[in-house]
């Protein structure tokens, strides 16, 4: 199991491809909670907001970079505040997709985070009850086939965020 540090450093040596499905209603990271409450606050977000720079780190150099975010509406303040700040990281080239399960049926898909890295390391992402991460877990090769499924399956069934958010902002 990869610590925050060590999965971190994941994201400097993928090589193309970087996917992630996310599906908590609320994360606990304690490095945004200031710029959370900024945000549950109406304050401005900064420049960062608008051009993330963590995305652009990747894409800078070709990597493509992208999610879907299985969700169900109404959002919860912690979801309001990391779709606020998805066109940022659709500037800079991440391409982002919602499964809304209060508009769509989401059948087929886990029940929990993952990464896809370059279509051969899959990470399991494990968090505690409120929402903190606690490890990524390095899944067996022999996991890959249906791990690449669910990635197919949820870029094919997601709108895309500006379709989502044109009807949600």
């Amino acid at each position: 199991m990869l610590d925050g540090e060590a999965f971190g450093q994941l994201f400097g040596t993928f090589e193309r491809t970087a996917f992630r499905l996310e599906t908590l209603a609320v994360y606990d990271v304690e490095e945004e909670a200031e710029e959370l409450a900024r945000f549950l606050a109406g304050e401005p977000m900064g420049p960062e907001w608008d051009d993330n720079p963590w995305v652009r780190a990747m894409t800078d150099k070709g990597k493509q970079v992208s999610r879907v975010h299985v969700l169900t509406s109404p959002l919860t303040d912690c979801l309001r505040y990391e779709l606020a700040a998805y066109p940022g990281n659709i500037t800079v080239g991440e391409t982002i997709g919602i499964l809304d399960r209060a508009e769509q049926d989401v059948t087929g898909l886990p029940d929990h985070d993952f990464w896809l890295f370059d279509d051969r390391d899959v990470y399991r992402m494990h968090y505690t009850p409120e929402g903190a991460f606690t490890g990524a877990e390095l899944l067996p090769t022999h996991r890959l086939a249906e791990y690449r499924g669910y990635r197919e399956r949820a870029l094919t069934e997601a709108v895309p965020f500006a379709d989502y958010w044109e009807r949600h902002h």
